[in-house]
């Protein structure tokens, strides 16, 4: 199955692109894709292992089953003040 990865603020730069496609096995979990791209190395190995995420642009926790076609997001900490 397919998913869409989005990357946002250090997250895009860990990745080198804003975006990218994944083909990984049915009934994986947002949790997996984290755990396949820290595994790949490169500047995704620097990703936490509990990123914040979104599935279909609504906040998930990484649990959350993937359906192919899903978009995975990956939102960046926020500080305020």
């Amino acid at each position: 199955m397919r998913i869409r990865l989005l990357f946002f603020a250090l997250y895009r730069d860990l990745a080198g692109v804003p975006e990218m496609e994944l083909e990984t096995r049915p009934g994986a979990t947002a949790a997996t894709i984290v755990e396949e791209l820290r595994r790949a190395g490169g500047g995704l190995a620097r990703l936490p292992e509990t990123p914040a995420v979104a599935v279909n642009r609504e906040y998930a926790p990484l649990s959350t089953v993937l359906r192919d076609g899903d978009e995975l997001a990956f939102l960046p900490p926020v500080a305020g003040g």
